[in-house]
């Protein structure tokens, strides 16, 4: 039977790919029999005259030209494509945050320092839990896949480890076993002539990473591999969460069974964290020097009534682009959270409240 009649037929995408791959092989051979037709079967081409040789000449550049742009365009198409495929891998692990997560104002962003497939090591997420909204911010050593590779298995023990375990140390040690794992499960692939568990899979690879808790009162619980520590900003005001040494990042050492915990006292409402990867303080103009980010974020909340985390973010990417000329050395991550639920519900005690008759429409 037709396939037709049974409703099957080929994709338009198929054909179109198929018709690609012929042009790709074709157009290569179409010139080399070309240059080879002219050179055999042209009467001008057995001359040895200065016009025929440079007829002869032109010919061949005209081949050889054609076949460079053609083998340009194929590169830069696959280019494109590789560009394309990395770019859906990385969003779906980073996937998009939503505007509010259980009373938090969410904002976050990143920016690429590579261009074509290059793929980043940055990671964050927020996930509210019972046990407090959880935050995790880190930065992967290197590019590409391998990096991309180890975003995905930090990321993926942390989503579900911030429901499985209260306290906070637990879900830090449960990151490090899954990363551990992931590189041993790298190293065997990458040598598989060894035959044996390698004794240290990767000692140059390594995480820096931020886990945070917000408790339902605006407690902040903080743990800290190796990572910047975040800023707590206020209308007019800027200053670190905490000055505590971080722990050493996740990778080359292995962590105290017994970990401390830093109490980062409170986010009250109204104020904001933010969240940052290294790229956001290393970054450097022609001159060498560093960018100021404290600068920037004061700059963000001056002369404010409240703190605003989308405009956090646009102010801090306008000056790092301006401070590096539109060209970053290293990948950066902002990640910015507003404290909106103990505001939300006070406001909505106070319209509550006996002598403040709440909005119910006019009266009859």
């Amino acid at each position: 039977m037709p396939a037709v009649a049974l409703g099957i037929g080929r994709h338009p995408r198929t054909d179109h790919r198929r018709l690609r791959r012929a042009l790709a092989i074709g157009l290569p051979a179409v010139w080399g029999a070309t240059a080879i037709s002219y050179k055999l079967a042209c009467p001008l081409a057995q001359q040895n005259g200065l016009g025929a040789r440079i007829a002869t000449s032109a010919v061949f550049f005209a081949v050889g030209t054609g076949l460079l742009l053609h083998i340009r365009r194929v590169f830069l198409g696959e280019l494109r494509q590789a560009r394309r495929v990395a770019g859906a891998a990385q969003n779906v692990l980073l996937r998009p945050l939503p505007p509010r997560i259980d009373g938090l104002n969410v904002a976050a962003a990143r920016l690429s320092a590579g261009r074509g497939a290059t793929v980043g090591g940055d990671l964050y997420e927020v996930i509210a839990t019972e046990h407090g909204v959880r935050v995790v911010m880190g930065d992967v050593r290197g590019h590409g896949l391998g990096a991309l590779a180890t975003v995905a298995a930090v990321l993926g023990s942390f989503r579900e480890a911030v429901h499985d375990e209260p306290e906070l140390d637990r879900v830090l040690h449960r990151l490090e076993r899954a990363l551990a794992r992931h590189l041993r499960e790298r190293a065997r692939a990458e040598h598989p002539s060894a035959g044996r568990e390698p004794d240290s899979p990767a000692a140059e690879d390594f995480v820096t990473l931020l886990l945070l808790e917000i408790g339902r009162d605006g407690e902040l619980r903080a743990l800290n591999c190796g990572h910047p520590w975040p800023y707590l900003l206020a209308p007019g005001r800027v200053e670190p969460l905490a000055r505590a040494e971080p722990l050493p990042p996740l990778g080359p050492f292995p962590l105290p069974e017994d970990l401390c915990t830093v109490d980062c006292g409170r986010l009250p409402p109204g104020r904001a964290l933010f969240l940052h990867t290294d790229g956001a303080e290393d970054a450097r103009d022609v001159r060498g020097r560093f960018f100021a980010l404290p600068a920037a974020l004061a700059d963000a909340v001056r002369d404010r009534h409240a703190v605003v985390p989308q405009t956090v973010l646009r102010t801090v990417f306008t000056g790092l682009l301006r401070h590096t000329g539109g060209r970053p050395t290293d990948d950066v991550a902002l990640l910015v959270l507003r404290n909106d639920r103990l505001a939300r519900r006070a406001s909505l005690g106070a319209r509550e409240a006996p002598g403040v008759p709440a909005d119910r429409g006019p009266a009859a």
